[in-house]
């Protein structure tokens, strides 16, 4: 136990005779008198200790040294003694506080070589010390303190990194002179110029000590230079990209002339630098650079071939021993290209000999082939003409077909329908009325798959969302498949817009799922799947019909029997079918192929035999806005008092279509042609819609007489109608916008649902713009009257065609065959 009265510690330290003065009063612990034995002990033996030591004891770890201690922190000493360790040390604790609480905690410690940044002579210095720490337990054997001897190893650790230093710079001019050795025996053996020049620079910038380093080509443009970067090394080439080449500058000039070398141990600060007008060094954002050494590379006819360049962002770091090395490396460089030079010209007039030689033997190897390839070439272009015009040809006959046939049709739908009315009583009769009205739609779905593979039918596209019309004929395709079709469907996410008809595609998909269920004889698994796809250009050379491009990929695959490719070829063909006699038309492809075609799509068959089958059809990627699909079955199929004009050719159709309208209590005027429906509408008759046929006799086309009707009645409604549109409103296959069309053959409801759709729009069109009509209602007033007009008019065809006009205003009409002119008679009320 240390000595609590008498003289404490012992020794002659400055410490010790510190801490025998009355009024130390260290922090935490009070005077030295109140220390417990335990403290006393340690301090006065790390106090007559020659090494660096400090005791940190207490709450506040009152820090307490020896007199070695001091040459660590002479400028914290004396005012450190007895104070807090964090506050004496407040510069660097966060260093040391982990330290001293693993301490506290019970762990001895030991660092050696720790570098603690020092605040001596009012300046921070980098010292390195070794410290060993220990924890000290007071006299209930509770840790207290902690007692640290340490020594400063600075010295030490900065002999070991010169020592170092010398190692490295030894083994450096080593790797630089196997550099050099390395560099010499590459570039005499390389023929190759670009590889040869990499070289070169490479191991001049290991000579050079350079930071980066490049090799320059010069170039005779006619204008004084211009140089071309060839090599580079020690930087990446983009730190370059954006800038331009050299240009003939004072600094560059005697390089690429052949002057000399140019050195500079700070460029910057170089009488040449910067006298480029309008320019002035080098440009923003370039590699700095202060040392500057260039070595031009001479030919041995004495023409400079171009200029090896050093940079370093640090001046003074080029010396004469590698001005020196460098000379003789540019040197053998030059022999090297110039050697290299020859060689590659003797190749490349060797080569070209050699490649008159080949091309001599192949054209005569070749020209069979040549000429075969030439001949079948144009024969696949005749043979694409040829389904072109086949293409043309079916498309004019079937349009000329449908339009006759719907027509028939049309009249016997019409009949049928409304003998159905009449014959309501009769069970056999409407049997047998409805087998015949099946019949007719089997006609009527006959003539469209005609105009869908002819391309002739009008198409009428929206942007849509493929995978949403997909999800919404799941439930019809389960009742259209059977129970024994499995049906999976798979839409992507993200899935991008089209532009397409959405009937169509639905009678598309619908088509290939049935041609897929019966290729898996009622059972077997079907999967459609709808997703985003990019066709290449790859892709496009091998289908030249198709771009390449963003598409929408509508796919549908079955586990069926699959195709053999002599099948695959004809699948699209009309009328060619797998099928039994009497399970088919072969139109199902065929109409699939037409709409797809129509719609500047593509499609595409993959099948095996025995592995089933896929069809892809590709629908171009349409960036617009998805449009809202209207559901014309939400109109109801009920007729109205308002006023329609039935301007139809063919008498059949038109005697149908004006008797079903009356019967849904519309009240009909008619006409043959479209002159004479211009003629009712300039009468002055009040008309709600215009109901004509596309394709009309006569001069005056529909297009052009629904123009001229809503000159006239600007409340008018317009609803085409036909077999077959040709390219009155129809163009490139797509129903010109804003027009409503009702195709032949068209059923009673149809007909109601679509007039009525017609008439609901018109109304809430000029609910929202309202037009006033002068005379509006007017006509059947005057009708109400049962006047009767005496009409007078020697041409027979124009005197019947207004007689019939009149009548259907509801004029009681007398049209004599002849009149006396000079009687004055006229027409007047009777």
């Amino acid at each position: 136990m240390a000595r609590v009265g008498g003289r404490w510690p012992e020794g002659n330290s400055e410490i010790g005779n510190l801490l025998r003065r009355n009024g130390l009063n260290a922090a935490g612990i009070g005077p030295v008198e109140a220390w417990p034995s335990s403290l006393r002990h340690i301090a006065e033996m790390v106090v007559n200790s020659r090494q660096p030591k400090f005791v940190a004891w207490g709450p506040e770890l009152a820090f307490i040294y020896n007199d070695a201690y001091v040459a660590i922190f002479p400028d914290r000493h004396p005012a450190a003694l007895g104070k807090p360790f964090q506050q004496v040390w407040s510069d660097i604790w966060p260093q040391f506080q982990p330290i001293v609480q693993a301490t506290l905690d019970g762990q001895s410690q030991l660092y050696k070589e720790l570098l603690v940044p020092m605040q001596r002579e009012g300046r921070t210095e980098d010292a390195w010390f070794t410290f060993s720490y220990t924890p000290l337990r007071d006299d209930h054997g509770k840790v207290a303190g902690i007692l640290c001897a340490t020594m400063e190893v600075t010295d030490q650790v900065l002999a070991k990194r010169r020592e170092r230093a010398a190692l490295d710079e030894s083994r450096e001019k080593s790797a630089t002179l196997a550099v050099v050795n390395r560099a010499g025996a590459a570039i005499t053996a390389e023929l190759n110029v670009d590889r040869l020049t990499q070289i070169a620079v490479d191991a001049g910038v290991a000579l050079a000590g350079a930071e980066f380093g490049a090799f320059f080509y010069n170039v005779d443009d006619g204008e004084g230079g211009s140089y071309m970067l060839y090599a580079l090394s020690g930087v990446d080439r983009r730190h370059f990209d954006r800038f331009p080449m050299p240009r003939n500058t004072k600094v560059f000039a005697p390089t690429f002339n052949g002057e000399g070398v140019i050195r500079s141990d700070d460029i910057l600060l170089d009488p040449r630098y910067g006298q480029n007008a309008p320019h002035s060094g080098m440009p923003k954002g370039h590699l700095p650079v202060r040392s500057y050494l260039a070595v031009p590379v001479k030919s041995r006819d004495g023409s400079v071939i171009g200029g090896l360049f050093f940079g370093h962002s640090q001046p003074a770091r080029f010396s004469d021993a590698v001005e020196a090395s460098l000379v003789s490396l540019a040197g053998q460089s030059a022999v090297a290209i110039d050697n290299a030079r020859l060689i590659r010209a003797a190749e490349v007039e060797i080569a070209q000999r050699r490649e008159a030689e080949d091309q001599l033997r192949k054209l005569n190897e070749t020209l069979e082939v040549r000429v075969a390839a030439e001949i079948l070439e144009r024969q696949q272009a005749e043979a694409a003409l040829q389904q072109a015009q086949k293409m043309e040809s079916i498309g004019k006959l079937t349009g000329g077909v449908a339009h006759d046939f719907n027509n028939l049709l049309q009249v016997i739908s019409g009949n049928l329908q409304l003998l159905g009315k009449d014959v309501a009583n009769s069970g056999r009769a409407k049997e047998r009325i409805s087998n015949a009205l099946s019949a007719v739609e089997r006609g009527s779905r006959l003539a469209s798959q005609l105009l869908a593979f002819g391309r002739r039918q009008p198409l009428e596209p929206k942007v849509i969302n493929i995978g949403r019309l997909v999800s919404a004929m799941d439930d019809m395709l389960r009742r259209s498949l059977g129970e024994e079709i499995e049906v999976e469907t798979v839409v992507s996410g993200g899935l991008w817009n089209s532009f397409a008809d959405p009937i169509q595609i639905e009678n598309a998909l619908l088509n290939l799922a049935i041609n897929s269920r019966d290729a898996m004889d009622g059972a077997g698994k079907l999967t459609i799947e709808v997703g985003n796809a990019f066709l290449d250009d790859s892709y496009s050379r091998i289908h030249p019909e198709v771009a390449a491009g963003q598409y929408v990929v509508l796919a549908v695959t079955d586990t069926g029997s699959g195709m053999t490719p002599e099948v695959i070829e004809q699948a699209f063909e009309p009328f060619f079918s797998t099928k039994p006699e009497g399970k088919g038309t072969g139109l199902g492809l065929s109409m699939v192929y037409g709409f797809v075609k129509q719609s500047g799509s593509h499609v595409k068959i993959y099948s095996e035999v025995g592995e089933g089958t896929t069809v892809k059809l590709y629908l171009p990627r349409c960036f617009q806005s998805e449009d809202r699909i209207a559901n014309g079955d939400n109109v109801p199929a009920t007729g109205g008092a308002e006023t329609i004009l039935v301007a139809e050719d063919d008498e059949g159709v038109r005697a149908t279509v004006v008797e079903m309208l009356t019967d849904l209590g519309y009240y009909v005027l008619k006409a043959k042609d479209a002159q004479s429906a211009l003629t009712v509408i300039e009468s002055g008759a009040h008309i709600d819609l215009l109901f004509t046929d596309v394709v009309m006799p006569g001069p005056l086309k529909s297009p052009e007489l629904a123009r001229m009707a809503r000159e006239r009645l600007p409340n008018i409604a317009v609803l085409y109608t036909s077999g077959y549109t040709e390219n009155s409103i129809v163009h490139d296959g797509r129903l010109d916008p804003g027009l409503e069309l009702l195709s032949k053959p068209y059923t009673r409801e149809a007909l109601a649902r679509k007039v009525r759709h017609v008439l609901i729009n018109r109304a809430e069109r000029h609910q929202t713009n309202p037009v006033a009509l002068p005379g509006s209602g007017r006509l059947r007033d005057v009708a109400k009257a049962n006047l009767k007009l005496l009409l007078v008019e020697d041409d027979v065809l124009i005197r019947m065609d207004t007689a019939e006009i009149l009548q259907d205003l509801g004029y009681d009409v007398i049209a004599p065959t002849a009149v006396n002119r000079a009687s004055n008679s006229c027409a007047r009320p009777i």
